[in-house]
C-alpha cells in the first residue's frame, strides 16, 4: 500500500487522497471514499490536521467502525488512537500546518516530497494496525 500511496501522491493526488486510493486498491474502502478524501487535502484547506492521517483514519473507520449492531464504534476508536499515538510519536504533531513549517511555498515540489515521507509513514502505520486487527478478527470467528 505504501507504495500506491506514494505513487498516486506524486501523480498529484492529495495526501489524504493517495492514501485512500490505495486502500481503495486494497480493498480496504470503496473507491467513493476518495471524493471524500478530497475535502480532508492540505489540512482539511486550512492546513490543521494532516491529510495523510485524515485519511487513514478514513480507512480505519471504514473497516471497523460503526455499521451495524456488532460494531459499535469502540474498535474504530481505540484503533484510531493507537494510529494517532504512533504517529505523533514520530512527528510530535499532527497539525499540517507545523508538519510542513519551513516551506514558503505550499505548493512547492520540496514541501510535496517532504509530505512523501509522511503518507509513506502513515501508510506503514496503518497496514500494521490493519494486518494486527484483521487477523484478530478473523480468528475470533
Amino acid at each position: 500500500m505504501k507504495e500506491l500511496a506514494y505513487k498516486y501522491f506524486m501523480e498529484g493526488y492529495s495526501c489524504s487522497e493517495s492514501i485512500v486510493k490505495a486502500g481503495a486498491d486494497k480493498g480496504y474502502i470503496s473507491e467513493e471514499g476518495l471524493s471524500i478524501a478530497t475535502s480532508f487535502s492540505g489540512g482539511m484547506g486550512a492546513r490543521c490536521l494532516c491529510g495523510a492521517v485524515a485519511g487513514s483514519q478514513m480507512i480505519i473507520g471504514a473497516m471497523f467502525g460503526r455499521n451495524n449492531k456488532e460494531r459499535d464504534g469502540k474498535k474504530a476508536r481505540a484503533l484510531a488512537k493507537e494510529f494517532y499515538d504512533k504517529f505523533t510519536e514520530k512527528y510530535k504533531v499532527s497539525c499540517c500546518k507545523v508538519l510542513s513549517a519551513g516551506f514558503s511555498d505550499f505548493h512547492s515540489p520540496e514541501r510535496r516530497q517532504h509530505c512523501s515521507n509522511m503518507v509513506k509513514d502513515c501508510c506503514e502505520i496503518l497496514e500494521n494496525i490493519l494486518k494486527e486487527n484483521v487477523i484478530a478478527d478473523y480468528n475470533k470467528r
